[in-house]
This record gives structure tokens, C-alpha cells and sequence, in this order.
């Protein structure tokens, strides 16, 4: 054989086996961890970790400050709330609280479905929403204050103008911010099945979207509950209308410092059974169970 056909012979690999050795013992595969790892891997635990330093720190610097009129120690606030609750004024103001925000809530919701769907469909629609958003979404919703005097007089039907505008523009602007990014395969998938209008909307777009949507719907919930407790402050005294901020404010001009705490208190307690149990659920059930978040 040539030299030439030696050197373009194709390269033959010497066979061989090898002997598989088997372990006596794979050792431990699956350990259980210890019960403190167990627990710090609970949100629920951190979360209540964290509140329970964070009344520690409290009652430690009230204690430090020995001035009950401007600083109540955690104690004397869990004292007045229990004690508030005992008599059933707290959940009375909590249920007129309440009753307004979830009236005002939805109809920023519905408000602001109306908007998306105009917006994600039409032109003009789009056009609507970038200009209505751009003019009332910086504006603070307690500077319509005075107008829904004007327009609604005192009471309830003020209150729910004034949440229905804070919900509104920040609950429409994150979710066709969530349309707006949907990729154009689902897009195209939706319109060569013959989508349009509403259900291409709710069939394609919105569980697309669905993260966004989730992000405004919190995001509308904090400002509807925080105007609505400054808006109270306002409406409570002019009206003597009672919500949880006639009860801060009642007690502000009674110098009962801790029961204004205990009003406070209940605010935030509202808040924390709110993201935490109410939009984490529908987080857990909808998102990351897709698999769109970790």
C-alpha cells in the first residue's frame, strides 16, 4: 500500500473493556435537614420573625424613651387594640373602612378593564389611555379631595370617587404595559384562531400578561387603602363619618396616643392579611404555577 493511501486510511480505534466496579455502599442520597433549617425555609416563620424583632425594637425604645404621650410601648398598644376590639369598635370602623374600599376597588377594576380593552383593540384606544394616564396617573388622588366635595358633597360617594381615581390609572397602566409585551407568536396564534375584541383579549392577552396584571392589582390595593385612611381624616371630621381614620384622628385630638397606635396598627395588620394572604394565594395559584415566576 502507497504512502497516499496510508495517510488517508481512516484512523481504526483499538477496542477494549473495562470492568465495572460496583460499590459496596452509595451512601446517604436523601438527608433530612434539621428543624431549624426546616422552619427558616417557611416564609411564614421569617415573616414572623421579622415582626416580632421589629416589637422588640418597639417596646425597647418606648421603654428607653419613658414618654407614653408621644411614643406608647408595644404593650400598651396591644392593650388598647385588644381592648378595642373587645368592645367592638374597632371592627365596626374596619367594616365601614372596608365596605368603601371594596366599593371603590371595583369599580376602579371595571373602570380600568373598559380602558385596557380600548387600548390593546383600537388606536385610538391606545391613544386614550397613554394621554388620560400621563394627566391623572402623577396626580395625587387626595388633591381631588376639594372637587368631590363639590361634586358628591359629604360622605360615602366621595370617599369612592376619590379610590376609584387612585386604582384607576396605576391597575390600567400596568396591565396594558403587560399586553403591550406579550410576544407576537401568541399574538399571531390568537388571531389565526379568529380572536378578536373581548375574547382576544381575555383568551390571549391577559394571561399573557397575567404578572403585570398581578403587579398593578397590588399596586392599585396599596393606593386605594392609603387614600382611603387619609381621606377619611378628611371626610371623618367634616362629616363625622366613621372609618378607621375618624378613629385615628378621634383619638389624636383625645391625646390617647395608644389608641391611635392601635388604629395604626390595625392599618397595617389589614395590609399584611392582604398581600399575604390574599395576593400571595392567587400568586401561588396562577403564576408560579405556570411557571412564569420562581
Amino acid at each position: 500500500m502507497s504512502d497516499t493511501a496510508i495517510k488517508h486510511a481512516p484512523f481504526v480505534r483499538q477496542e477494549y473493556t473495562r470492568d465495572v466496579q460496583v460499590p459496596a455502599s452509595i451512601g446517604e442520597v436523601k438527608r433530612a435537614l434539621p428543624i431549624l433549617e426546616r422552619l427558616w425555609n417557611m416564609d411564614m416563620v421569617r415573616r414572623i420573625s421579622i415582626l416580632v424583632l421589629l416589637a422588640i425594637i418597639w417596646e425597647t425604645y418606648a421603654r428607653w424613651s419613658a414618654n407614653p404621650l408621644l411614643f406608647p410601648t408595644f404593650t400598651d398598644t396591644m392593650e388598647a387594640w385588644w381592648s378595642g376590639i373587645i368592645s367592638g369598635v374597632i371592627p365596626a370602623r374596619l367594616v365601614v373602612t372596608l365596605r368603601m374600599l371594596l366599593t371603590g376597588y371595583a369599580l376602579g377594576l371595571a373602570l380600568a378593564a373598559v380602558f385596557v380593552t380600548l387600548a390593546v383593540s383600537t388606536r385610538f384606544g391606545t391613544d386614550l389611555l397613554s394621554t388620560l394616564t400621563s394627566m391623572f396617573n402623577p396626580l395625587p388622588a387626595i388633591a381631588l379631595l376639594p372637587l368631590a366635595l363639590l361634586w358628591f358633597g359629604l360622605g360615602a360617594p366621595s370617599i369612592i370617587f376619590v379610590i376609584v381615581n387612585s386604582v384607576l390609572w396605576a391597575v390600567a397602566l400596568n396591565t396594558h404595559a403587560g399586553c403591550t409585551a406579550v410576544s407576537e407568536t401568541l399574538r399571531m396564534a390568537g388571531q389565526t384562531f379568529g380572536l378578536k375584541g373581548f375574547r382576544y383579549v381575555t383568551k390571549i392577552l391577559m394571561p399573557a400578561a397575567f404578572p403585570a396584571i398581578l403587579s398593578g392589582l397590588k399596586i392599585g390595593w396599596a393606593f386605594a387603602w392609603r387614600t382611603l385612611i387619609a381621606a377619611e381624616l378628611v371626610f371623618g371630621v367634616s362629616s363625622g363619618s366613621g372609618g378607621l381614620g375618624w378613629y385615628i384622628f378621634e383619638n389624636r385630638n383625645l391625646l390617647d396616643t395608644a389608641n391611635v397606635f392601635a388604629g395604626l396598627l390595625t392599618v397595617m395588620a389589614v395590609g399584611l392579611v392582604v398581600e399575604g394572604v390574599i395576593f400571595r394565594t392567587i400568586e401561588i395559584k396562577t403564576i408560579r404555577r405556570w411557571g412564569m415566576q420562581h
